[in-house]
């Protein structure tokens, strides 16, 4: 996924903030962080963006819109193959989510910012994080949340939904949780192996999404 070509300066504000947020969070890092990490002044930062908000929103802009295209292409090759039979589940989840963890080998150091960025805006979401992530997501979330129907049409609608909601959180885990994995393992695991990780979260959330709806408990009575 080839980025655009970008002014250097723009580049470098881009980059630090991608930085910057992905380790300290979006409310607890300052423009005056970035601008030193970037080697600019803070006007530079209010010419080429005007805020730090408007700034968050252009580092997500940036690595989501070829990140969405990579996804819905895959997802059309999928329909196409599958044509007027049922979808295979396996392929859908893995159009959603493999673009994402594709993204360290593809854009190196700053592929590897973006995905501990996404995990830590899923974890730690704000009013104007949320609303970034609603307007870049909105088209691909129709998409998916239709393809996943598709895919599962005995589940009811509201379990779907709780299930995709499981499903983005355990990819945000997989993403911000890198050195929760590390310390567990001791070693065992190696999140730099890229494909097996898909693999392994692909077989893990198709078993959540293929299984029977919860049973309801009974109320308690109360003597």
């Amino acid at each position: 996924m080839n980025q655009p070509e970008l002014p250097a300066t723009k580049q470098r504000i881009l980059d630090a903030a991608e930085r910057r947020f992905a380790e300290r969070g979006f409310a607890a890092t300052s423009l005056r962080s970035i601008t030193a990490a970037a080697g600019v002044n803070l006007a530079a930062v209010n010419y080429h963006f005007r805020s730090k908000e408007a700034l968050l929103e252009a580092v997500f802009a940036r690595r989501l819109a070829p990140l969405n295209q990579k996804r819905l292409e895959l997802l059309d090759a999928c329909e196409a193959r599958a044509r007027k039979g049922p979808l295979p589940l396996e392929a859908v989840i893995e159009a959603f989510f493999a673009p994402v963890l594709r993204l360290g080998g593809e854009l190196a150091q700053g592929g590897r910012y973006f995905q501990r960025l996404m995990g830590r805006m899923y974890a730690e979401p704000g009013e104007h994080v949320g609303s970034i992530l609603k307007g870049q997501f909105a088209a691909v979330a129709a998409r998916f949340t239709k393809a996943l129907r598709k895919a599962l049409p005995k589940l009811p609608p509201v379990e779907l939904m709780w299930r995709i909601h499981f499903m983005i959180g355990a990819m945000a885990h997989t993403l911000a949780g890198v050195h929760y994995l590390e310390v567990f393992s001791g070693g065992l695991c190696d999140p730099s192996d890229v494909e097996g990780t898909i693999r392994r979260l692909g077989a893990f959330l198709a078993a959540g999404l293929k299984a029977p709806p919860a049973a309801r408990r009974a109320p308690r009575s109360h003597k």
